[in-house]
């Protein structure tokens, strides 16, 4: 049994990567959710959603600086967010959720749809070589 992945409704993994609808987007605030389609990070956003954690909307190097609703750790654990870049800035680095053995769950153009890869296909890819860090959401949402 996968913890992550196994809880995780059927119509997240049919949500397309669409690059303009990013966390503040005049797109995502025209239509929240990622229904109409989602780039990295807010995909990550709305899986730690599902799953009663409240990440903060901020793109990528906001996230690796952000110190009030997240912590920088080490090792991951499953809804662990994970940064990767070509090198080791936070600016624009793709951001993906640890599902754990050694796999990220995470929405990007190559793919196209969500995809499960481990960190040697990651490493593999010069836009993903670099292992940024480990953030961890330590803020959960409100009950509605």
């Amino acid at each position: 049994m996968d913890p992550v992945l196994d809880q995780l409704p059927a119509a997240f993994w049919t949500v397309p990567y669409a690059g303009r609808r990013y966390p503040g987007s005049p797109a995502v605030a025209d239509r929240p959710g990622v229904e109409a389609g989602a780039n990295c990070q807010l995909f990550a956003y709305e899986v730690l959603r599902h799953f009663g954690l409240a990440p903060p909307p901020l793109r990528s190097s906001d996230l690796w600086a952000d110190t009030r609703a997240t912590i920088r750790v080490s090792p991951a654990q499953p809804l662990d967010l994970l940064l990767f870049n070509a090198t080791d800035d936070a600016y624009g680095a793709h951001v993906g959720v640890w599902v754990g053995e050694g796999r990220v769950l995470h929405l990007c153009a190559e793919a196209g749809r969500p995809a499960v890869w481990t960190m040697t296909q990651f490493a593999a890819r010069q836009r993903y070589r670099v292992l940024i860090g480990i953030k961890r959401v330590i803020v959960r949402r409100s009950p509605t």
